[in-house]
C-alpha cells in the first residue's frame, strides 16, 4: 500500500489551511516512497510551496478558477466518459460498492468518481493492483495534465506524474472538449446540461469491479464514439 496516492489525493484537493499544514509531511511520503520521480517531485514542490505561501482565500479563488468553472479540467472521471448519460450512473454504483468492498466510506454529497477519492481508494490497495487500476482512466488524466499545461499551472506537475504512474498514452482521450475557461457564456451553457441519474444503466455480465473496469476503460475510444456516449440522456 502506497502512502504516495493518498499525498497526491490531498494535492488535489480543495484546498484548506490543514492542507497547508501537511505540506512538509506529503513532500517527506513522496521523497520516501520514490513512486514518483524525483524530476517530477521537483515540480509537485513547486505545487506544495505555492499551498504553503499563498493566502488560503487566493489558493480557493484558484483552484475554483481551475476545476470548478469548466467541465474542461472536471476532476470527476466518469464525466470525461459518460458525461450525464444514463451509463455514469451504474459506473457510479459498481464504484461505491468497490469502495465499501475495501472499506473506504465516502463523505455525504461525496461522488464516488471525484480523483481524489479514486487516489485515496488506490493508496489501500497493494501497490501493483493500485497501479493497474490507476491505469483504466490512463488517457483522462494524460489529457487533464495536458489541459492544465495549457494554463501554466503549478497542477499539471501532480496529473503529469498520475499520467506517467498509468503509463498513459502520450495523446489523451476525453469525452469533454477544451473550452476557454474565460469564456463565461459558453461555460455556462455546459453547465446547464442536467443533473446525472444515479439509476440503472444498460445491463453488462460480471462482477462490479470488470464493469467498473470496462467503463473506464471507454476512454480509450476514439474521440467521435465518446463524443456520442456523452450525448445519450437518460
Amino acid at each position: 500500500m502506497a502512502r504516495t496516492y493518498r499525498a497526491l489525493a490531498a494535492l488535489l484537493s480543495y484546498p484548506t489551511e490543514a492542507l497547508q499544514a501537511a505540506t512538509d509531511e506529503i513532500a517527506t511520503v513522496l521523497a520516501a516512497e520514490g513512486l514518483v520521480p524525483s524530476k517530477q517531485r521537483d515540480g509537485i514542490d513547486v505545487l506544495l510551496n505555492e499551498i504553503a505561501t499563498t493566502d488560503i482565500y487566493q489558493l480557493q479563488e484558484n483552484y475554483f478558477g481551475l476545476f470548478d468553472r469548466s467541465r474542461t479540467l472536471s476532476l470527476h472521471l466518469f464525466e470525461h466518459i459518460h458525461g450525464e448519460s444514463r451509463d455514469r450512473g451504474q459506473a457510479m454504483a459498481d464504484l461505491i460498492t468497490l469502495y465499501a468492498g475495501h472499506g473506504l466510506d465516502m463523505a455525504a454529497g461525496e461522488l464516488p468518481d471525484f480523483l481524489p477519492l479514486f487516489l485515496e481508494f488506490l493508496s489501500l490497495l497493494p501497490e501493483p493492483e493500485a497501479r493497474e487500476m490507476l491505469a483504466e482512466p490512463a488517457s483522462i488524466l494524460r489529457a487533464l495534465a495536458d489541459r492544465l499545461a495549457k494554463r501554466k499551472t503549478a497542477y499539471t506537475a501532480v496529473l503529469e506524474a498520475l499520467a506517467d504512474l498509468a503509463q498513459a498514452p502520450p495523446v489523451g482521450l476525453s469525452a469533454i472538449p477544451e473550452e476557454d475557461p474565460n469564456d463565461l457564456e459558453a461555460m455556462d451553457a455546459t453547465w446547464e446540461e442536467a443533473a446525472v441519474r444515479f439509476g440503472p444503466g444498460e445491463a453488462m455480465d460480471g462482477c462490479g469491479t470488470d464493469r467498473l473496469r470496462t467503463r473506464l476503460r471507454a476512454a480509450e475510444r476514439p474521440a467521435a464514439e465518446l463524443s456520442a456516449v456523452g450525448e445519450t440522456r437518460s
